[in-house]
């Protein structure tokens, strides 16, 4: 049923300073967990306030294209932590032998050590062939997609629980595991679960696989710039 006309909006106030600096805190201490999960499982109701963040996420048109597997089967996980680990030793082999040891020495065990795995899916069909907002960009439902899974980790966060993103597999290994039908898109295996320390800056740059750009060098005023390629 749709609102009454007279009754679709609400005020819309800012936060007060501490609902603001809560919300910043959540963006900017989020980590991307691998390997620092306890094993305590996460309560249904916890685990429906993090998918009620996700189905609040924006999407184009409305579409709403996210689809849930919530796989908490010991077996399962397996299953797919060794298609993790097949692709896992093909990317190493793609790296130089310098950052390969590198690469080597990062433990991704999130699959096996968090006691719950979320596959979000994306369904292009969901709200038809032709969606507004998505006739010039088909891309815009996995984009919408992605916004889900951020909302997600933002709110895991404030719940004291990591995420860890999972991307190293080839996506029949997943498919065929999860039954996922070949017109659905897999857009991200996240691992979930408590943990009691993170790291206070991310850990790629704290073990030196990347460092945080500066802002101001990405932030263009009217028109795009060619980066200098000697900064």
């Amino acid at each position: 049923m749709r609102p009454d006309p007279k009754d679709v909006f609400v005020h819309a106030t800012a936060f007060s300073t501490a609902e603001r600096q809560a919300v910043y805190r959540a963006i900017e201490t989020r980590r991307d967990v691998r390997d620092q999960f306890l094993p305590d499982p996460l309560p249904d109701d916890l685990v429906g306030r993090l998918l009620g963040a996700a189905h609040s996420a924006p999407s184009v048109g409305f579409m709403q294209p996210w689809n849930f597997v919530l796989v908490r089967d010991t077996g399962v996980r397996e299953a797919a932590w060794r298609a993790f680990s097949r692709a896992n030793d093909e990317a190493a082999l793609m790296f130089d032998a310098e950052r390969r040891d590198t690469y080597r020495s990062l433990k991704l065990e999130g699959i096996r050590k968090a006691p719950l795995s979320i596959c979000v899916t994306c369904d292009p069909d969901r709200a038809g062939s032709v969606v507004l907002g998505r006739t010039h960009n088909p891309r815009m439902d996995a984009f919408s997609t992605v916004c889900a899974v951020q909302n997600l980790w933002l709110a895991a966060r404030a719940e004291g629980v990591g995420v860890g993103w999972v991307s190293i597999f080839h996506d029949a290994d997943i498919r065929a595991l999860l039954g996922i039908p070949e017109r659905i898109e897999i857009i991200a295996w996240l691992c979930l679960g408590f943990v009691d320390e993170l790291y206070r800056e991310p850990e790629l740059a704290v073990k030196g696989w990347r460092q945080r750009l500066p802002l101001d060098e990405l932030v263009f005023h009217d028109r795009w710039q060619q980066p200098d390629p000697e900064r």
